[in-house]
């Protein structure tokens, strides 16, 4: 049987990226992404419920957003779900999802972005 694992999410950065080098060279980029769900509730009032995403960026793709993605922005990511888990010294175990990023597409005003509409992993290495 098939199964579909796709994220697509459109809002605003909750941090400024974070950019690590693990030991293998290989580059991984962390930041925050915020998004709003607003609908009616039974009496017509507007409701809105924000969602916090954890974001993870790897290779010249991570790069690119440590340089050019800022706190506040907003962005449109494309991406899948990894859950990662591992055990604290007491002996609980914690889990955290985050959104592995495929594609990133910068949006809003331009600051000291490169004209750039759509970024993917395969056309940062060929750049």
């Amino acid at each position: 049987m098939k199964s579909v694992n796709n994220v697509t999410l459109l809002g605003n950065t909750t941090n400024d990226p974070e950019l690590k080098t693990l030991a293998g060279g290989q580059a991984v980029c962390s930041f925050g992404l915020a998004t709003n769900r607003v609908w009616k509730d039974v009496k017509g009032e507007k409701q809105t419920q924000a969602e916090f995403h954890n974001l993870v960026v790897w290779g010249k793709l991570g790069e690119f957003c440590a340089e050019y993605v800022k706190k506040g922005k907003p962005v449109y990511v494309e991406g899948h779900l990894k859950t990662g888990s591992w055990e604290k010294p007491e002996g609980v175990k914690h889990y955290r999802t985050e959104v592995v990023v495929d594609n990133l597409v910068l949006l809003g005003a331009k600051d000291k972005s490169p004209e750039v509409a759509l970024v993917t992993e395969e056309e940062v290495v060929a750049a």
